[in-house]
């Protein structure tokens, strides 16, 4: 399998307001100590920095970038080097970094920088909203007003317990909604719902800070997790909750569970939809899978994903 080690060149690209952003500077003194070949640095502020900073990167011609942010920022990231040979590192700086959780990328900072200098590189799906990138999960209702209560602030203060204080104060004023969805494949009929609580689909693993998908869902296996969660009275809610950490809330009675490649989703009216903590797109919303899209550094020993698509032969570029 072929090293990160063996890249050309490495430029470092960290979201300086991220939850750990201002630890940069030891991270990237690290990975230069280990013999990441990092010949620039760049720190940026907002999203539109960081489309600007990653345009510029991509066109000096590097074949390893490594980004440090929270899933927001590796997202974006992982959309605007996906189909290219250009692999991705990651240093989860974010709140709850659940890319590299679904990658076992380790969370602890100079194991992720050696993770960089030692690991191998793998291929993974990227999903698509309306074109957007996510790599976890995208979803309508319920998580885009938990991101609306997620402020800077309250994640820098007390990290991933943001979500479940966000969460309560979300669903306090969440309002039902009803949803369609369209499988343009065929492999489902369409689906029609008059209350939901939340319609998501997992491209990844892990979302929300640790809660998982479904017991079965990977982001290499070339297909997404659709999930809708019904509207009901506050203990089945509750119910479904306790079973977010392993997935097993899939088989909870108000809960609609499959998979596919594709699938459309259209509202009533126009909603916001969460890419992986942004809200970046609205219904109606086509999600598809790019699948083998991006090259990313993970563990040696990682089983998540393997490097077998496009490139994989190819990398690293001659």
């Amino acid at each position: 399998m072929t090293a990160a080690r063996d890249a050309r060149s490495a430029a470092v690209v960290i979201n300086a307001g991220s939850r750990r952003g201002a630890a940069h500077e030891l991270a990237v003194d690290t990975m230069r100590k280990a013999g990441v070949p990092i010949s620039s640095v760049h720190h940026v502020h907002s999203g539109e920095d960081l489309a600007g900073t990653l345009d510029r990167v991509l066109a000096d011609g590097h074949d390893l970038i490594v980004v440090g942010g929270g899933d927001g920022t590796v997202s974006y990231a992982a959309g605007r080097v996906a189909g290219t040979n250009v692999a991705l590192g990651v240093l989860p700086l974010g709140t709850a970094n659940d890319f590299a959780r679904t990658l076992e990328i380790p969370s602890n900072l100079a194991e992720a920088c050696a993770t960089i200098a030692e690991g191998k590189v793998v291929d993974i799906d990227l999903g698509r909203a309306n074109g957007e990138p996510f790599l976890n999960v995208a979803s309508v209702g319920l998580s885009v007003a938990v991101t609306e209560a997620l402020s800077p602030r309250l994640k820098r203060y007390i990290g991933p317990l943001a979500y479940s204080f966000a969460t309560l104060t979300a669903y306090a004023r969440h309002k039902a909604f009803g949803a369609r969805l369209e499988f343009p494949e065929g492999d489902h009929e369409p689906m029609e719902f008059d209350s939901l609580l939340q319609v998501a689909v997992g491209n990844g693993r892990h979302y929300g800070g640790g809660n998982t998908v479904s017991p079965t869902a990977g982001i290499d296996d070339h297909t997404l997790d659709i999930y809708a969660i019904l509207a009901g009275p506050l203990r089945e809610h509750v119910n479904i909750a306790r079973l977010l950490k392993d997935g097993s809330f899939i088989e909870h009675d108000r809960v609609v569970h499959l998979t596919t490649r594709a699938v459309r989703l259209v509202t009533g009216q126009p909603l916001p939809v969460n890419l992986d903590g942004e809200i970046a797109t609205t219904t109606p919303t086509d999600f598809t899978v790019q699948r083998n899209a991006v090259h990313v550094v993970v563990p040696q020993g990682s089983t998540s994903a393997a490097f077998d698509g496009p490139g994989a032969a190819d990398w690293p570029p001659l």
